[in-house]
């Protein structure tokens, strides 16, 4: 007996929904309907799916289970990697779905950039080689098939096949870590076993070693061809007084994929700062977003590359860029920055996470046991999502041994002077004003994010959605992490946000485990 078809009902973006029909039935699993997305809506890249869910008021909640969808439900596409034609779906500060257009990724898809970067892959691809290497390999590879013979490449093969890799690389990131170097040695000898080393371990040692050199000999010839990233490190950007190659060295520490991009093809300095001038009247428009968004998409290489080489104080820099502290724009700008979806994908990992990190807190002894109890007292009433989030987030850096009185501010809404005078104080916070007199369920007056005394942004309706766009700032602005509150922020980046999420430290590892136990 045949399966009835099934219709749902898929948005994809601000004002782009969909109809999806499936002849054979349901699928039986979420990668099956997935996948029957991207087929018919001609979607590249990774992308997650979420359904309403009526337990909470209807919101989009991950989709993990068939289940929990039936014929003419409504499903949400999220694209967790490029930003595809229908868009990058996003919720703002209200709830509302907002869309990051083409031109939020301009200097990472468009054609004039061919240096724009992407993620480092699960599964790194060895490129093809030339025509003349790839005729010496596949002959090497079938007589090792055959009689299990190794090939020691001479000079010239070695080199062709690490300068093909390195630029391979290069297209991903300039200062690789030893894992991924360690990861495309690897991959190198299972794409070709030909090339395994017969007096390695690993087999692919040396291979190593070897592509660290040639790394280092790439960035080298880069950097006399003024290529930002790596030419901002030469001697001749140090100080006159301190010219160690180690001084002032200024790398991607939080995953950045494009961290000091080069300007457009057939842009300058000039023409930059002339379009940098141009966003100081349009900002001051009305209804004036679309402008405002190929504006600042175009001036990205332009104040990434100011942001990194000058570090100008927030309140300088929000003078010469207002356009950028806006939710939208730093969303858009963390999109450019990682190529990953910014407060969607905080937000749902939270949720995904908030049961077990609730039960996982609860065990904590002592004193920080006692006050995270406290702190989570509310999430086990029945309140709102968005109160969960926030006791969760503000538990978590009690449970990590960090005091989150250094970033958490709350003050009253009954003397505005001594808050103001207050937040000028603040090195990088997030506060909540809250209302004299309300109780627990009124909603905050003002929630906030102030850097360096200057208030950044404000309105951002819940602490847990402020947490997410905070995030978003620190990439924006090329900002370090709080010593007091690290294992905070390596939780929120490769926890909540999956960047870098390989490499973890032993507190935030150990949290981690438990999470799936």
């Amino acid at each position: 007996m045949m399966a009835e078809p099934v219709k749902l009902r898929i948005i994809l973006g601000s004002n782009n929904t969909e109809k999806l029909t499936i002849a054979s039935g349901m699928p039986k699993s979420v990668e099956d309907l997935s996948d029957e997305s991207k087929r018919q809506f001609d979607i590249q890249g990774d992308i997650r799916l979420q359904y309403m869910d009526s337990d909470f008021d209807n919101e989009f909640i991950n989709l993990k289970r068939m289940d929990d969808i039936q014929d003419k439900s409504t499903v949400k596409v999220i694209c967790l990697t490029d930003a595809s034609d229908f868009g990058e779906v996003g919720m703002n500060q209200s709830g509302e779905e907002t869309s990051l257009s083409s031109s939020d990724t301009l200097l990472l898809s468009s054609s004039d950039s061919e240096t724009a970067r992407s993620q480092w892959p699960a599964e790194f691809q060895i490129p093809k080689f030339p025509y003349d290497v790839e005729m010496q390999l596949q002959s090497a590879n079938q007589a090792f098939i055959s009689n299990g013979i190794l090939l020691n490449p001479g000079h010239k093969l070695k080199s062709d096949i690490l300068e093909a890799l390195a630029e391979k690389i290069m297209t991903f990131k300039a200062y690789p870590s030893n894992l991924e170097i360690e990861s495309v040695a690897e991959a190198l000898i299972k794409a070709h076993p030909c090339l395994r080393e017969q007096g390695s371990f690993s087999g692919f040692y040396g291979w190593k070693i070897s592509l660290k050199y040639k790394m280092a000999n790439y960035r080298t010839k880069l950097r006399n061809l003024g290529c930002p990233e790596v030419s901002i490190n030469s001697l001749k950007h140090k100080p006159t007084d301190r010219c160690h190659p180690a001084y002032a060295v200024k790398k991607p520490r939080k995953a950045e994929v494009n961290f000091c991009p080069p300007y457009p093809a057939g842009e300058t300095q000039d023409s930059l700062e002339r379009e940098r001038l141009a966003l100081l009247t349009e900002v001051k428009k009305k209804h004036n977003e679309i402008v405002i968004k190929e504006k600042m998409a175009r001036t990205f290489a332009y104040r990434r590359q100011e942001l990194v080489k000058n570090n100008p104080m927030i309140a300088d820099f929000k003078i010469r860029w207002p356009g950028l502290f806006s939710v939208a724009e730093v969303e858009a700008e963390f999109v450019r920055i990682t190529t990953a979806p910014l407060v969607p994908r905080f937000l749902a990992q939270l949720d995904q996470y908030t049961d077990q990190l609730i039960k996982v807190f609860k065990n904590k002894g002592g004193a920080a046991g006692r006050k995270i109890r406290q702190i989570l007292a509310p999430a086990t009433q029945n309140e709102t999502i968005e109160k969960r989030r926030e006791c969760v987030l503000r538990a978590l850096p009690l449970y990590l041994n960090e005091d989150p009185s250094i970033l958490f501010k709350e003050y009253l809404d009954s003397d505005a002077t001594a808050v103001q005078r207050e937040l000028e104080q603040i090195t990088l916070g997030i506060f909540t004003i809250s209302v004299e007199g309300g109780d627990a369920s009124t909603p905050p007056a003002d929630v906030g994010i102030t850097i360096e005394g200057v208030e950044v942004l404000h309105d951002l309706g819940d602490m847990a959605s402020a947490c997410a766009v905070l995030m978003g700032v620190i990439y924006a602005l090329n900002l370090s992490y709080p010593r007091e509150l690290k294992a905070f922020f390596e939780v929120l980046q490769k926890v909540f946000l999956h960047l870098d999420a390989s490499r973890l430290s032993t507190k935030v590892q150990m949290l981690k485990n438990k999470l799936y136990e």
